[in-house]
């Protein structure tokens, strides 16, 4: 989608917006903040598709602050949802930047910490509330957080949140909302899920997509590797931070948790205080901390799950290592689109053993692009170590398997004999007098206080 738009003075903002975007230092709007601005401003439900580092926080945002005025009301007017509890901080950061010369009351709300700070802060009145699926359904249902005020419904990196299983929590929080509301939503990706949540809670919803979601990055020089195993990888990867000019700033993506500690193990013995670690079993300030410390250069190297593949704007990272292939393709680009934002030059390397071939095909079909193959450098060690995942499963020959048991009727089925269908009816004293009765003999019978009386 191409606009006219070329300069922020077009899009005729109110001067404190203006003088904040100055201060930014930022000198034209991105496709996806020209697309959006106008279309955003009139109310419409807008959906915006658009690749990861093309500025779909702003996109959203100066729209949303040119259009809020002033007031000193408690309840919000607008509600921000985001998959993560780090973007939740980074938006509120964006948020408090961009109306420095204004007054606007933000509040950021997320789990893993103290709820009733949150319900207090809350108290105090927001215009914003940018919180994560989980806790913010949590506020709502204990009723310190109030929606009968919300106008604006901005829904963040969607895709992220239904991979995350948030889909509940979604389609409850838009039943609790006002019907007469602005629905916006930002992805990387459209899936079928997502446009049954379109269908399902818009009306005359405007698409707005800037770039195909597997379009390569142009400013992002890619390469990868084969490599045997876990422990070649970490040998490798080794070899290349050991050239800390080069690799500078390197964010290494692992499959799972217990690859990044494992690794981070690794690294953490040579490398000591340059390396941290994120995933989601990390406590909050944690995360926070090791994120703040890679962002301002004081760690070089970050091992991170997916947890860190979306919506964060880190600065000047110079590469991306995918340690693991990403099962899905699109998560590859993803990951790649943390560095190489804002037109600086980036470079992702991929490491793919022959079980992740399949995988690593994949992400070259969805990009149509080819990714340039380097061999491994001399001097690796190869390790024939193996982590429990690569190691083979072992099974006893000998010993025979239990296979599921077949209800269905066989050759040799038969019914059983009389004597065996047989249950148990509670006795057969009760059985009889029951059956003999219509019901069992109690202290109310007749003949039962006859005979006593006699007595």
């Amino acid at each position: 989608m191409k606009t006219g738009i070329s300069s922020f003075d077009e899009l005729k903002l109110s001067n404190a917006l203006r003088k904040a975007i100055d201060d930014l230092g930022f000198e034209k709007p991105t496709p996806i903040q020209a697309a959006s601005f106008s279309v955003i401003t009139s109310g419409k439900d807008v959906v915006g598709i658009a690749q990861t580092g093309t500025g779909k926080t702003y996109a959203y945002l100066m729209p949303l602050l040119q259009m809020l005025s002033f007031s000193k009301q408690i309840h919000p007017r607008i509600l921000v949802v985001v998959p993560t509890r780090e973007l939740v901080i980074q938006v509120v950061e964006e948020i408090e930047k961009m109306s420095v010369y204004s007054t606007v009351r933000v509040q950021g709300v997320y789990g893993g910490t103290n709820i009733n700070r949150q319900k207090d802060t809350l108290a105090q009145g927001s215009d914003i509330v940018v919180a994560t699926p989980g806790r913010l359904y949590d506020l709502i249902l204990s009723r310190a957080l109030q929606l009968k005020e919300i106008k604006k419904l901005v829904i963040d990196e969607v895709d992220v949140m239904l991979d995350l299983g948030f889909r509940f929590q979604l389609t409850n929080i838009f039943d609790l909302l006002p019907k007469r509301r602005q629905n916006i939503m930002f992805s990387a990706t459209m899936t079928s899920e997502i446009e049954s949540l379109i269908q399902q809670f818009f009306v005359g919803t405007q698409k707005i997509a800037i770039a195909v979601s597997g379009t390569p990055l142009e400013n992002i020089e890619q390469a990868c590797y084969a490599v045997p195993n876990f422990y070649t990888k970490a040998n490798l990867l080794m070899q290349l931070l050991a050239d800390a000019d080069t690799y500078h700033k390197v964010l290494v993506f692992v499959a799972h948790k217990r690859s990044a500690d494992r690794l981070f193990q690794i690294i953490e013995e040579q490398y000591g205080e340059e390396a941290c670690v994120i995933h989601s079993n990390k406590t909050q300030n944690y995360r926070v901390r090791s994120i703040n410390q890679f962002d301002e250069g004081k760690n070089r190297i970050l091992v991170t799950t997916d947890v860190m593949a979306r919506g964060l704007d880190l600065n000047k990272i110079s590469h991306v290592i995918n340690f693991d292939t990403p099962e899905y393709p699109e998560n590859y680009m993803h990951r790649i689109g943390r560095t190489g934002r804002a037109e600086a030059r980036g470079t992702a390397i991929l490491f793919y053993t022959e079980a992740e071939r399949k995988a690593k095909d994949a992400i070259e079909a969805l990009m149509d692009l080819k990714i340039n193959q380097l061999s491994l450098p001399e001097g690796i060690s190869i390790s024939k170590e193996l982590t429990p995942e690569e190691r083979p499963k072992n099974t006893e020959p000998n010993i025979p398997v239990k296979r599921a048991m077949d209800t269905r009727d066989g050759a040799s089925f038969h019914e059983k004999k009389e004597k065996n269908k047989r249950t148990n009816q509670g006795g057969s004293y009760k059985h009889k007098i029951k059956a003999k009765y219509k019901k069992s003999k109690t202290r109310g019978d007749k003949n039962y206080n006859k005979r006593n009386k006699r007595k």
